[in-house]
């Protein structure tokens, strides 16, 4: 199996050529991010990766941004992501993620739009992969499993630094069921740290926060272990560090701690090796 990494356009500002640019210079295999909104706009930018030889994954966020609007309905949220989706699909990507829903819903809510969203996707011959994200509908994990439970073909972008956040607590690791079934749905994996106070450490290389780094590690090595097994040929992940209150900044100044195409970067170098020594360790 290969393992396929690709660069975040959240918070990068600079514009499609300079995103290209860093692809190439730090060995990313492509971009994430949503899809331009004009039609012109994606079907250059579409024809301009396909140019590059660059992979894309499409993000979609149901009714608002990645906080959904309040009191939206499950009617709402499907709009939303049809809308999005279809708009998507000119852009070719390799699987749309999605962070879909409010985490008011009740099972019933969630099973009703996941179940409709996804039926909705196979028509445009377009994957879904629907991503555990606090605000939305799998924001926890119990809630989580209950929805899988239901709908045994939906296929989950594993951010596990969000229920890190919710729960308080490395909270997989006391759950070797769930994380198992998590695997064994799991499309893509989003490469940020979470620790029991917040959804983003300040710097993944740092000691202290060296036991919230491993545990990720082992549950996304779970997840690889899960797709080998699978049959599957390809891999693909995105170190997701990113703005927007996640960066820690310091208190008066708001001045960055870290550097976010840095920490991207170290990420994205350090689970090539962790991929690796994983595939060194199996053939020996």
């Amino acid at each position: 199996m290969e393992l396929r990494l690709f660069k975040t356009l959240w918070g990068h500002t600079t514009g499609l050529d300079a995103a290209i640019a860093e692809c190439r210079a730090k060995g990313f295999d492509g971009l994430e991010g949503p899809s331009p909104i004009a039609s012109r706009g994606r079907a250059v930018f579409g024809q301009r990766l396909a140019d590059e030889g660059l992979a894309y994954i499409a993000e979609i966020c149901t009714a608002g941004s990645y906080v959904p609007r309040p009191h939206t309905t499950v009617a709402e949220h499907l709009a939303s992501f049809r809308e999005q989706a279809a708009a998507a699909a000119e852009c070719a990507p390799l699987f749309v993620t999605v962070l879909a829903g409010r985490d008011a819903w009740s099972l019933a809510e969630c099973v009703e739009f996941f179940g409709e969203a996804n039926a909705f996707a196979k028509e445009l011959d377009v994957a879904a992969s629907f991503e555990t994200h606090r605000s939305r509908a799998l924001f926890h994990p119990w809630d989580t499993r209950d929805v899988l439970q239901q709908l045994p073909e939906l296929r989950l972008t594993c951010d596990f630094s969000h229920w890190c956040c919710v729960c308080e607590r490395l909270v997989l690791d006391e759950e070797p069921e769930l994380l198992a079934l998590f695997a064994a749905r799991a499309r893509h994996i989003h490469a940020r740290v979470g620790y029991d106070q917040g959804p983003q450490v300040p710097h993944p290389a740092a000691p202290e926060f060296r036991p919230a780094l491993e545990a990720h590690e082992r549950w996304w090595s779970a997840i690889w272990d899960a797709q080998e097994r699978a049959g599957q040929a390809v891999s693909t992940m995105t170190p997701e560090f990113g703005p927007d209150g996640y960066l820690h900044t310091l208190p008066f100044t708001a001045e960055p701690v870290a550097d976010l195409v840095e920490i991207n970067h170290w990420m994205a170098l350090r689970q090539r090796e962790q991929f690796a020594a994983r595939r060194a360790a199996t053939a020996g």
